[in-house]
């Protein structure tokens, strides 16, 4: 494996990071001179989280349990912690691998620097951190209708965690989904519970649907003999809508419990929607949440 590599993007404001599997963009807002020091903070830190993860390995492959395990790195608890509340199903601290890191990146930025805004974003998973007074604008791809399906992310608001999930997407996942974005406290949770909606959106038997052993396209994985999805043939409107609605029921029960904020759900050319109206302000402007609906498909308020 090459050593951690970090350098500036083309336009001279983002850092590029790469280490093994984790590829990073890391930038900062504010007075240059702490915009910098927050960089070489980024910088520093980069040189040794990929090394914690692989020395905590193996644990990290094992399922969660209601207790929490004490791990030693900081990213490798923040893993632990996300999934804890999942762990009534199958669930590894794996599946929040990518939002954690995004954290712990993002805490060492931000750490003891007077910055506007943050963010890194890991492979889609994104951290972010919002001075009072301002805030930070994202997008949900996928939904055909552009501009109108922005995010404004306050920082009021207690959104601090993008991250997203589904089949086609560069992990595994055990649902049919195409991709499944979710809003939550954290990174590393918004990734847990993104993973676990994901693999809800499903047709069990469905005989348009491909699935493998895991541990035949990845000896290692921490999913084992488990079928993860390869291909989604056609399916009809109500077979898409039984697996979307399959999903959303998963996802209105972790609102409920507090664990997300927002979940939009993307399958077969259809959507459903789960928010909170207090968790962002989504739309062009100034718009509430309830600007959501613009997406289209189920909504819950």
């Amino acid at each position: 494996m090459n050593a951690p590599q970090v350098h500036w993007l083309p336009d001279g404001r983002r850092l590029h990071m790469n280490h093994g599997p984790i590829d990073l963009i890391v930038e900062a807002f504010g007075q240059e001179a702490e915009r910098m020091a927050a960089y070489r903070q980024a910088t520093a830190r980069f040189q040794t989280i990929l090394g914690e993860l692989v020395a905590e390995l193996v644990e990290l492959r094992r399922p969660a349990g209601q207790q929490p395990r004490a791990f030693s790195g900081a990213t490798a608890q923040r893993m632990e912690t996300a999934v804890v509340p999942h762990a009534a199903q199958f669930i590894t601290p794996m599946a929040a691998v990518a939002g954690a890191v995004a954290d712990e990146m993002l805490a060492a930025t931000t750490a003891g620097r007077k910055l506007d805004r943050a963010y890194v974003n890991d492979g889609g998973d994104i951290a972010l951190s919002i001075a009072p007074g301002h805030s930070i604008g994202a997008a949900i791809a996928g939904t055909g209708h552009g501009l109108a399906d922005r995010l404004t992310i306050r920082a009021t608001d207690p959104v601090r965690g993008i991250a997203t999930s589904g089949w086609r997407g560069r992990s595994f996942s055990l649902g049919i989904a195409d991709a499944v974005t979710v809003l939550a406290r954290t990174a590393a949770e918004a990734d847990a519970a993104a993973t676990i909606i994901a693999n809800a959106v499903d047709l069990p038997g469905h005989p348009a649907i491909e699935r493998t052993p895991a541990n035949m396209m990845a000896p290692e994985t921490d999913l084992g003999d488990r079928l993860v999805t390869t291909g989604v043939g056609t399916l009809t409107a109500a077979e898409v809508s039984r697996a979307l609605e399959a999903g959303f029921d998963v996802a209105d029960r972790l609102r409920e419990d507090g664990l997300i904020g927002t979940a939009v759900l993307f399958l077969g050319g259809q959507s459903r929607v789960v928010f909170t109206e207090t968790s962002h302000s989504f739309g062009n402007g100034e718009r509430s949440a309830s600007a959501i609906s613009s997406i289209g498909g189920r909504v819950n308020a």
